[in-house]
């Protein structure tokens, strides 16, 4: 049976997420980026085994990842690729990261993967159904907001403050704010272990959101922009929520710090 872009996307996953195990808290290779970003041999391990196996698979397809940038042809099927979000994380012994792998068909996302290394966790979407996979059983992916949990790891810009809303009293008192600093928060709000995940940057052609997007909204999230505005539209940014009702709160709670 041929093996569906899904299937491959979470194969793939599994095999970087084996590639970060075996190199977690053992020495750490810095390769230093622009504005005091760098990645690790583990970034790099990871997505070069990614891309094997992708481009085994899908040899006509275009590749945009973290590390390597734009490869392949210009057909209309491209394949966004963070191998580790959260190398902070990674290099200070958290284990606290994702992997990231969605493939666009045209303007649509129709595969997405979230992996969690050091759970074992597979967070992934096909366009229409969200789910979680622990070992090989796939569980409904159910939003909920009851932890009030918000993670919202933005920095300061030209009208957004993630400092100046943690600060806001309508803020703290509907709500706690965290800081896991990985997308793998993100698809927690699909899980029910967050109530919402913000972000303010523009996030077309990002590979560090556009599969665990594709999971919050299969699995049924309020996602947009942060005024409410359609995503990838000014002035950008993400706030997926649980549900209307907590989008709806969060978005009068901005507007009010603006």
């Amino acid at each position: 049976m041929e093996e569906s872009d899904v299937a491959l996307a979470i194969r793939a996953g599994e095999a970087a997420s084996g590639v970060i195990r075996d190199q977690f808290r053992g020495p750490v290779t810095r390769y230093d980026k622009e504005d005091d970003d760098f990645a690790t041999q583990a970034d790099l391990a990871a997505e070069r085994t990614i891309l094997d196996i992708l481009r085994a698979a899908c040899p006509g397809d275009r590749f945009l990842a973290e590390e390597s940038g734009a490869t392949g042809d210009r057909s209309d099927r491209t394949w966004l690729i963070d191998p580790l979000c959260g190398t902070r994380n990674f290099a200070a012994g958290t284990p606290l990261v994702a992997v990231n792998i969605a493939l666009r068909a045209g303007e649509t996302v129709t595969a997405a993967v979230v992996a969690d290394p050091f759970s074992g966790e597979i967070f992934w979407a096909d366009g229409t159904t969200a789910a979680v996979r622990r070992d090989g059983n796939d569980h409904p992916l159910v939003p909920l907001s009851a932890s009030r949990l918000v993670d919202n790891p933005s920095p300061y810009t030209d009208w957004f403050s993630a400092g100046r809303l943690m600060a806001d009293e309508s803020f703290t008192a509907a709500f706690h704010p965290r800081v896991l600093s990985t997308s793998l928060a993100l698809v927690w709000v699909a899980a029910g272990r967050r109530a919402a995940y913000l972000v303010d940057r523009d996030l077309r052609d990002d590979v560090h959101f556009t599969a665990g997007i594709a999971v919050c909204r299969a699995a049924g999230c309020t996602v947009t922009g942060l005024t409410g505005q359609p995503l990838h539209t000014p002035p950008h940014g993400l706030l997926a929520a649980a549900d209307p009702v907590t989008h709806g709160r969060l978005l009068d709670i901005i507007a009010g710090t603006r």
